[in-house]
């Protein structure tokens, strides 16, 4: 592996990078003589808020009688912003009982943020954890321009191989910025995985993945059981919570045993 963790700055052929991000509130008057409808300023407000971590994911959101007080606007107005909210996959909303902060496993209508304890589980066959390294080290330079630390400040650093039936399908190499997940070593991995527990804690504002088809390091290929001549699907993901880069993965699937799946919309 290169100084520069998981190669962020090679542009690999075949690789195709995305960037999804939930946007900082932009001017109230993006076109000059042109003043925001009432609906999207109720919206940005809410999608600020929810980027900031204001509301934990599951927790009641003010309803929209609440909100309809605060804006001095119709219900309609109001109902229009949570409706294309929760379209978004940013809010849950259940009748009878209100608006909650959306369980953000979702980063957007078009991008899932996949556990795959839930992926292997839905197939209905068995998921297997197996720890081969958690904790914490020295971040190096590289490293820490990615996590937006100092070098040498401290990195939380786990390595787990994921198994479904008994057959290994993903070697996960994960970094995670203290900041945003000061008890992560403290997890029982092979009980719950990281992105499981991450997505409680540090709900996702962005990620950023870059994805391709490379071989395995070698010591990838001994824990994924495969040949150095396997190819593999790899995907390094690093993702942002509350303002403050959070993780960065480093996820590679043997080819001939994991498809990727994902869904488009206009």
């Amino acid at each position: 592996m290169s100084s520069s963790p998981f190669n962020p700055a090679r542009p690999a052929a075949g690789t195709a990078a995305r960037t999804l991000a939930l946007p900082r509130r932009p001017a109230a008057v993006p076109h000059e003589g042109r003043p925001r409808p009432p609906y999207a300023l109720v919206k940005q407000y809410l999608k600020d808020a929810l980027a900031a971590g204001r509301w934990a994911p599951g927790e009641q959101m003010p309803s929209e009688a609440d909100l309809v007080l605060q804006f001095g606007v119709s219900r309609m107005t109001v109902h229009r912003a949570l409706r294309e909210l929760q379209d978004a996959g940013l809010i849950d909303r259940v009748q009878g009982l209100g608006t909650f902060a959306a369980r953000l496993h979702r980063v957007s209508s078009t991008l899932t943020i996949h556990d795959i304890h839930e992926e292997i589980e839905a197939r209905g066959h068995r998921h297997e954890a197996r720890v081969h390294l958690a904790r914490q080290e020295a971040a190096p330079a590289a490293l820490a321009a990615r996590l937006g630390l100092v070098p040498g400040q401290p990195v939380f650093h786990t390595l787990i191989v994921h198994f479904e039936n008994h057959t290994a399908l993903q070697c996960e190499d994960r970094y995670v910025n203290p900041a945003c997940a000061p008890d992560y070593l403290a997890v029982d991995f092979a009980v719950t995985t990281p992105t499981h527990y991450l997505l409680e804690v540090a709900p996702l504002s962005q990620a950023q993945f870059s994805i391709e088809a490379a071989l395995p390091t070698a010591q990838e290929a001994r824990l994924l059981d495969i040949a150095r001549t396997d190819p593999c699907l790899v995907v390094v993901r690093r993702t942002v919570s509350r303002g403050l880069p959070a993780t960065l993965a480093r996820l590679v699937h043997p080819g001939t045993r994991y498809l990727l799946e994902g869904q488009f919309q206009s």
